[in-house]
């Protein structure tokens, strides 16, 4: 059969991101006699006329829409994706009378819910390397299951998760603008914070891949001259077990280096761990803080303190890498006083860059959505498909907002709304520089770049 595999994010904050979870797909379908292309919607300027074309001349049997997000999360400026996916449908619909199939993290979230919305014909629930193999071999039969939403029994182990196979084009295209390229060296979160939908789309014990085949992929991708940065797809890198230790022995063991960035969590780093992490590239962190107090931390179900973070910050910042974090205001329990309290946190750490999101998308079977709930922020009757935010009762929506301005406009390394980046960002991979690039607004750390892609510290 012949199969038309469609990436449709368009999200570039804070850069655009290489579509790893349809690039997987493709590598299990090309294990089999089936034939698979990709079409990637931002590649192609979001152009529906080029979609209908691709699906024109390919003519395909099966076409799968891989969902990365329903929307931004973001309060202040928020996009809603899934009106794009009907469009989509519909445009595909007027083509071709193919079967339409849904997956991806976005879609996970809420299948029954977004398959009804945009009218598809079935839809791959979580890991699909499997499902959708599956599914096709019995399309190819003419066999159809009776449930659109399609789960499995069972995640997958570590072995068996997928290894991408890097489409050449689409990946020319996003080394092109940010020379960033993806990798995943595990799925699965332990921890349990109560806004998170990690352990709800990967379970919650990791399950990590040989990282052998790991730094495989590493390789493949570091041959290719365009690539400037490698970004670990990870929703912690750091495990708590070292797993990521194995990963960056084996890269030093093969004589890798690249220049990289992950998630962190803080607490758990050594000195000597930071060191091999140079020695493979290493250049920037993004710290997963989340919440600016301990009160605010311990609320959101985080298990460190602020002092952690400051510490984590520094230990890294030490070995003059770059650091970020994302930040939440608008947690369960916080007051005016509190979130003084923590702006004044946030500002305490003057060599880091600081992302700023005001309330939390409350996403469903989260135990944010019940303590919401309980509070009346939503009732039971709200399917929490179009976008709504938590914004404890104790805060005025309208004073958090100018509180927040008021604190942060004038700080070179504070950035609220968080997209305030996006236009700069953009303009800047568009003339040709590389990489994560919120490292430029660093103090003691700033970037001059050429067009070749090249960086001088100074």
């Amino acid at each position: 059969m012949k199969i038309l595999l469609i990436s449709s994010n368009i999200a570039k904050c804070p850069y655009p991101v290489y579509p790893l979870g349809l690039s997987i797909i493709a590598g299990a379908l090309k294990q089999t006699t089936h034939t698979v292309e990709l079409f990637d919607f931002l590649k192609n300027d979001c152009s529906f006329q080029l979609l209908e074309e691709k699906i024109k001349s390919y003519n395909p049997d099966i076409v799968g829409i891989s969902m990365r997000n329903i929307d931004t999360t973001n309060q202040l400026d928020n996009q809603f994706f899934v009106d794009l996916i009907s469009d989509m449908v519909t445009a595909i619909r007027n083509c071709t009378p193919a079967k339409i199939i849904l997956g991806g993290s976005g879609f996970s979230l809420m299948p029954e819910l977004i398959l009804k919305r945009v009218n598809a014909d079935y839809g791959i629930v979580g890991e699909g390397e499997k499902l959708f193999v599956d599914f096709i071999n019995d399309a190819a039969h003419n066999i159809f299951p009776e449930n659109k939403c399609i789960y499995s029994d069972n995640l997958l182990n570590g072995n068996d998760i997928g290894t991408p196979a890097y489409g050449s084009e689409i990946l020319k295209h996003y080394l092109k603008y940010g020379g960033i390229a993806s990798v995943q060296t595990k799925r699965g979160c332990p921890y349990n914070c109560i806004y998170c939908s990690y352990p709800l789309l990967e379970g919650n014990k990791l399950r990590c891949r040989n990282p052998v085949k790991v730094v495989d992929d590493i390789i493949k991708l570091k041959d290719n001259p365009e690539t400037k940065f490698l970004f670990f797809t990870d929703s912690v890198f750091n495990d708590d077990g070292g797993y990521y230790l194995e990963v960056l022995r084996e890269m030093k063991h093969r004589s890798v280096c690249i220049p990289w960035c992950a998630f962190f969590k803080p607490g758990n780093i050594l000195p000597e761990s930071i060191e091999l992490m140079k020695e493979t590239g290493l250049s920037a962190v993004e710290i997963g803080a989340d919440a600016t107090t301990d009160l605010s931390l311990k609320n959101l179900g985080k298990p460190f303190s602020f002092d952690e973070i400051f510490k984590c910050n520094s230990l890294f910042r030490s070995f003059d890498i770059a650091t970020a974090h994302y930040y939440m205001f608008g947690i369960p329990g916080e007051t005016e006083k509190i979130v003084l309290e923590g702006i004044q946190n946030v500002l305490s750490m003057e060599d880091t860059v600081s992302f700023i999101f005001m309330g939390i998308r409350i996403l469903p079977k989260t135990p944010l959505a019940n303590i919401a709930l309980k509070e009346g922020v939503i009732n039971s009757t709200e399917n929490l498909l179009d976008p709504v935010y938590y914004l404890p009762p104790s805060l005025n929506r309208n004073w958090l907002e100018q509180t927040l301005t008021d604190a942060f406009s004038d700080v070179m390394n504070c950035i609220f709304p968080p997209n305030a980046l996006d236009c700069n960002t953009d303009t800047l991979h568009n003339l040709g520089y590389n990489g994560i690039l919120w490292d430029i607004l660093l103090k003691k750390k700033r970037r001059t770049f050429n067009r070749k892609g090249r960086d001088k510290n100074r």
